[in-house]
């Protein structure tokens, strides 16, 4: 192994493809549209997980585009209307979403513009659960100062127990009918509990009012139905939803009408006999869904190429959640519990952390920072990253630079095929940037944390063409898996988010400071 003062290299298989893109668009819009058909050409499609950027998909599924679900919106745009649905309390308890570090409200407002981009027009922004809570009044505001429609449904009286209450003027017949002219209605939202299944059934209630005999079904990425209880891609939704207690379960309903396993998880399995009741209510009429499973549309499991590629990077995920929510416990954002269940399924999967292959890397780095005696105020970081060659490459912190801002300068320069003695950020402009923040900013940490180290060397390939060279290679990183011995700082965090980094860290902080920037 080669190593100099940041940098350190091994040997690792890279990631194999497991998902058919193609398949699954065709697959997954022959199902919607046949759906379409089953009622009086208008669908209520409650559309669960991301919508765009899936991450934990592109993971679990290696292959899968982050970005099907909106080609496939985009290849039905001519039929489909998009109601965005947020849940006040989300709003004013300014809850985030973890892969992008935003608030679930600034997501919406991200979504809308993202939806844009793809020709697409949202049809309505529903605020649910509506009680006048101040942020949610002012985002309300915000939104219509922009020409976007926005209506508020209050907390549906009689739900779940009331059916007569809830099907009625004074349940959903409270909610103001929202406009929408095209056969596919799709009903989504920045994240679980954002109140879609509440908006369709409202929207339901009020078409059958007006003799249109519209229907139900739900979108829902994972768990995946047609694949075992306990295969990896399955636990790692389980994994992925510690935090509010879901789990996966055969659907006894579908079992019990056809005599066949199916996957489904407990809060659809628990509404299902109440939402059926409320179905069979508003049409008058019998439901066509015995189970839930009937219910959905999803064929993701239809476009699995390769198994045991999918099973290893669920387990690796399995892995990735684990040590986030242990980071998240630290910082007071989850409980001990949420953290226990991710570690009782690495153990039903003989999962080990050692399975993670950066972490022994990230590690090395530490000690190697520790002998050079390079950290900050006794803080010793490493960093590991896995190429997609298969290169581990590592690096350090220093008083000039981060562990996350060595390690990707050590990457791409193994990347460009630089010499690591060749630097790629003048020394004049590291010091120009610590003085700055020492002494305008008056920042008691002058490193270079990642988003401004890639700053730092983009000033830096104006005049060098090796820095110009390995701006280029930083595209390659996008997808790879990192380990840090630290918590990262926000301008790390941020930076490695920007470049599509999957990063774990331990849960040591960075800093002997409670005030971390």
């Amino acid at each position: 192994m080669s190593k100099n003062n940041q940098t350190g290299e091994g040997i690792f298989m890279p990631n194999t493809i497991g998902f058919d893109n193609e398949l699954y668009l065709k697959e997954q819009s022959e199902a919607i549209i046949n759906r379409i058909g089953m009622f009086d050409n208008k669908l209520y499609l409650e559309f669960g997980g991301k919508l765009l950027f899936d991450h934990h998909a592109a993971r679990v599924l290696p292959g899968f585009d982050p970005n099907v679900k909106m080609r496939l919106l985009k290849k039905l745009k001519d039929k489909a209307d998009i109601i965005l649905c947020i849940f006040a309390g989300d709003i004013e308890r300014k809850k985030v979403r973890a892969d992008f570090g935003i608030t679930y409200d600034t997501d919406a407002l991200k979504l809308i513009d993202d939806l844009k981009e793809w020709g697409i027009d949202i049809t309505a922004v529903v605020i649910t659960r509506f009680e006048d809570q101040p942020a949610a009044k002012v985002f309300k505001n915000k939104l219509q100062h922009r020409g976007i429609k926005v209506y508020v449904h209050r907390y549906t009286k009689g739900y779940p127990t009331d059916v007569d209450l809830i099907v009625s003027d004074e349940g959903y017949g409270a909610n103001e009918y929202i406009e929408t002219t095209n056969q596919l209605v799709v009903v989504t939202g920045p994240g679980p509990g954002s109140g879609k299944l509440a908006t369709c059934l409202s929207q339901l209630y009020h078409e059958h009012k007006r003799n249109i005999n519209a229907g139900y079904a739900k979108f829902e990425t994972f768990p995946i139905w047609n694949i075992p209880l306990k295969h990896p891609v399955n636990i790692a939704y389980e994994a992925a939803t510690a935090d509010i207690q879901d789990y996966n379960q055969i659907d006894p309903f579908h079992l019990e009408t056809y005599k066949e396993t199916a996957i489904n998880y407990n809060r659809d399995i628990e509404v299902f006999p109440v939402l059926k009741r409320i179905l069979e209510k508003i049409s008058g009429e019998t439901s066509m869904y015995n189970s839930p499973t009937d219910m959905g549309v999803n064929k993701a499991g239809f476009a699995v190429s390769d198994d045991s590629a999918v099973q290893e990077a669920a387990r690796q995920e399995i892995v990735r959640r684990f040590l986030r929510y242990s980071c998240e416990y630290v910082m007071g954002f989850v409980d001990k519990e949420t953290v226990q269940r991710v570690e009782l399924l690495m153990k039903e999967l003989a999962i080990d952390l050692d399975d993670r292959t950066v972490i022994a890397g990230a590690h090395r780095a530490a000690l190697d920072a520790e002998k050079n005696q390079a950290g900050h105020e006794d803080i010793f970081c490493g960093a590991a990253i896995e190429l997609q060659d298969g290169a581990i490459i590592t690096g350090h912190n220093s008083p000039l630079m981060h562990a996350a801002s060595g390690l990707v300068i050590n990457a791409v320069k193994h990347l460009a095929g630089i010499p690591q003695k060749i630097h790629l950020l003048p020394q004049n402009i590291i010091e120009s940037i610590s003085k700055f923040k020492r002494s305008t900013l008056e920042s008691k940490n002058t490193s270079l944390n990642l988003d401004e180290a890639l700053i730092a060397l983009s000033i830096s390939a104006m005049t060098n063409s090796a820095a110009e060279l390995a701006i280029e290679k930083l595209t390659e990183l996008k997808g790879c898996e990192m380990h840090i011995t630290h918590i990262p700082t926000r301008g790390d965090e941020e930076g490695l988010r920007k470049l599509g980094i999957n990063v774990t860290s331990d849960t040591n902080f960075s800093s002997k400071n409670l005030f971390i920037v």
